[in-house]
């Protein structure tokens, strides 16, 4: 970290997660600024292996290649208009990301396919009969199921007294035996209660369903961090993976927050689908500029 240069940085709650309190302001160094032209001195070549290599994993994470047979470096040369200098290294980055797989004199082949999900099933308000995100393949790991006092910051949060009793269940999402995500709830009783007598077969919403818990509200904040040592471990990532934290609050029809669910989910095991539509008739009176 280089010296001289300083910021001040103040994290803020997020709207919904209201009793989430803020930290105080703290100064952290901060790298010079670098300059646009080292910033911007890559070749053409490294660029055109960025691009190459942006769309062909969309076509393996969009399922383009249904047996998971990908062109070869002919093909793909042809098809982009490249080199095959560029072909082999923007394979090269997809094979280091672990999302394809090359075997001499047998061909390229995908070894991930992803859950793709709208995002109203991720948060647990849909659920389309040919959902994939609500796979019978997906099953959980718990790693500990226990009746605890809920700690004091999840306490303002949730709206509760300190030392009030929740169940916190922690446990590994497995796709085909395939660790996907690491989630840690804190459930407040009496939802709990429904919860320790109801078996975990699949997913954490088919859980609640099962238990005859019905939502009102799921709300997700997301940012990303890094693996740690146990969290790489348990997710088969490489130490200091960029994983997306998710944290939850869910509500239920009345408004009261039952659930709050810290989730590390490996962004390579996950697609999210997003869309949104204009209005038909704008409602802003604003005059352009």
């Amino acid at each position: 970290m280089r010296q001289g240069c300083r910021a001040t940085v103040t994290r803020v709650s997020h709207r919904g997660n209201t009793h989430f309190l803020p930290s105080r302001s703290v100064e952290i160094p901060i790298r010079r600024q670098v300059p646009m032209p080292e910033r911007t001195s890559r070749t053409a070549h490294d660029h055109g292996v960025r691009r190459l290599r942006d769309v062909i994993r969309a076509a393996v994470l969009g399922g383009a290649y249904p047996s998971g047979v990908l062109p070869g470096e002919a093909e793909l040369m042809t098809e982009h208009g490249t080199t095959r200098a560029t072909v082999r290294d923007a394979l090269a980055m997809l094979r280091s990301d672990r999302l394809i797989e090359r075997t001499q004199g047998v061909g390229t082949h995908a070894v991930v396919a992803p859950v793709r999900a709208q995002m109203e099933e991720a948060l647990g308000l849909l659920r389309p009969a040919n959902s994939t995100l609500f796979d019978p393949r997906v099953r959980p790991h718990v790693l500990d199921r226990a009746v605890l006092p809920i700690p004091s910051t999840l306490a303002e949060w949730m709206g509760v007294a300190p030392g009030t009793d929740c169940l916190r269940l922690d446990y590994v999402s497995l796709h085909d035996d395939d660790p996907i995500a690491l989630a840690t709830n804190y459930v407040l009783f009496p939802e709990a209660e429904r919860l320790l007598n109801t078996p975990f077969r699949h997913d954490w919403y088919s859980l609640l369903a099962d238990a005859g818990v019905r939502l009102g509200q799921s709300e997700f904040v997301m940012d990303s961090l890094l693996a740690d040592p146990l969290s790489s471990s348990l997710l088969d990532v490489a130490e200091g993976s960029a994983l997306l934290a998710m944290d939850q609050t869910i509500r239920d029809r009345d408004g009261r927050i039952v659930n709050v669910a810290f989730i590390r989910m490996r962004p390579d095991r996950f697609r999210f689908v997003s869309r949104g539509h204009a209005p038909a008739h704008p409602t802003s009176t604003q005059e352009p500029a």
